[in-house]
């Protein structure tokens, strides 16, 4: 295949969509932790019991099924809510159907939410806003038993195979079985889509300031939103591009392109068989006659060569902050798991912005507190997810910038008419306090509080 011919397999998966007229939807997934209050490790049969009662009691649709025959993920037809596991029976995630409201959103979330805390109180379990799970170290992180998501642990766990490759790696690689997040997808026009890319790129240090919520409690208290570095220093993050923020500037439609032409693929799936092989560029992929990858089956390592075929483009998997997706969205994947309490912040936060890209842009040009001291702003939210922040910056003025920031995000949900601007007075506090859930765990930890109190007071839905 030649590179002309990729570029427009890239362009009718990711650019094309965005020309479609439609009215504007916000899709939002919750990850929560599933934690054992007595410290011990989650059963899964406890697990798979709750699963059960929840599809009978919502009427969800059995949607995925492991190998062992444990459902993983379920739908509810009439809305398009998916109840699902990401990674292992751990992590809980409820994906919403796409709505114009958050506030429809919200009430279906807190109507699951209490039926899943009710069925897990008697066994002494409950979910909570955190975004590593406090009990990871004893827990059974185990991958889901299937196809994709057994081919997803090989790979992160391929990083030994790497000793030439000058690049650091952490030694988690199961961390998305332990690892919470929130994220939020909304309809982007194709005339708006590199200047929402951009700009959003650039409040990523923001957005570390406010929503950092993921400490590996007892090994690096230092790093607030430690989510970064588990994506980037995995083999997910062999190639940069595949990962985290963009390092140079999107000003045009085809610097998204090109920038897509830059990424790799490193699985694809034939004869029933998700294989993993180390990540190609995406132009290079294409042009091979062959490509040899890996499998698990019957708990040994097989291989299989195939040849590469044009509708391997789906299996072109990107994890940025500011992620395009073949929907015609952008999916905003950069913040942690919150304070269930807190839990629409992150995607009032998004949408109140998403059509005040000209104006934010804007304040971040005049600001000098953060913005404009040498430093891009990949480099600025690497500073911005640690616990202390650098002498040159000035408290006081950087937490008016983000005060700035809100204040528009609230003027943008206002402008919607939904009443949402109520889901930003957490972040007003946390402004207030120069605060975010991360120093807020620490804080309540260094004064006394027992880990298992904050696990609860960061699962209860009412402050």
């Amino acid at each position: 295949m030649t590179a002309q011919e990729v570029y427009t397999l890239l362009f009718d998966r990711y650019i094309r969509p965005t020309e479609r007229k439609r009215e504007e939807f916000i899709g939002v997934e919750i990850e929560l932790p599933i934690v054992n209050l007595s410290g011990e490790a989650v059963d899964f049969a406890v697990v798979h019991a709750l699963t059960a009662a929840f599809l009978k009691e919502f009427g969800f649709t059995a949607t995925g099924i492991d190998e062992e025959g444990h459902v993983y993920a379920a739908v509810r037809e009439q809305n398009g809510d998916v109840f699902s596991y990401d990674c292992s029976y751990n992590n809980m995630e409820f994906s919403f159907g796409r709505e114009r409201s958050l506030r429809e959103i919200d009430a279906r979330f807190l109507t699951y939410y209490r039926f899943v805390q009710k069925t897990l109180a008697p066994h002494g379990y409950t979910l909570t806003g955190m975004g590593i799970n406090p009990n990871r170290r004893v827990n059974h992180n185990l991958p889901i038993e299937n196809g994709r998501y057994k081919m997803l642990f090989h790979h992160l766990s391929s990083f030994e195979n790497y000793e030439k490759l000058p690049m650091y790696f952490h030694r988690y690689p199961h961390f998305g079985m332990f690892s919470s997040a929130s994220q939020v997808q909304l309809d982007v026009s194709r005339g708006a889509l590199a200047e929402t890319i951009h700009v959003f790129n650039q409040l990523e240090p923001i957005k570390a300031l406010l929503f950092s919520n993921s400490v590996l409690l007892g090994e690096n208290e230092d790093l607030l939103c430690c989510r970064d570095m588990l994506w980037e220093n995995s083999t997910h993050g062999i190639n940069p591009h595949n990962v985290g923020m963009y390092d140079c500037d999107i000003l045009s439609e085809q610097d998204v392109l090109r920038y897509l032409s830059t990424t790799s693929i490193y699985c694809a799936e034939r004869e029933g068989k998700y294989l993993s092989f180390p990540p190609l560029n995406v132009l290079d992929y294409f042009s091979r006659g062959s490509v040899t990858g890996e499998y698990v089956e019957d708990g040994e390592l097989r291989t299989l060569t195939f040849a590469p075929r044009a509708e391997d483009i789906a299996y072109l998997r990107t994890f940025k902050f500011e992620d395009l997706t073949f929907r015609g969205t952008i999916e905003f994947r950069s913040a942690c798991c919150q304070p269930v309490s807190e839990a629409m912040t992150v995607a009032a936060f998004h949408v109140g912005l998403l059509h005040k890209t000209a104006q934010l842009s804007e304040i971040i040009r005049q600001d000098t507190s953060l913005y404009h001291n040498g430093y891009n702003a990949a480099e600025l939210r690497r500073q911005l997810v640690r616990r202390e922040l650098p002498a040159y910056i000035d408290r006081d003025r950087l937490y008016r910038l983000a005060k700035a920031v809100l204040d528009l995000c609230r003027e943008g949900l206002r402008e919607r008419g939904f009443g949402e601007e109520a889901y930003l007075a957490p972040l007003d506090s946390r402004v207030a306090a120069q605060t975010n859930p991360a120093k807020e765990m620490l804080g309540r930890l260094n004064a006394g509080e027992s880990l298992q109190s904050i696990v609860r007071r960061y699962g209860e839905i009412e402050k």
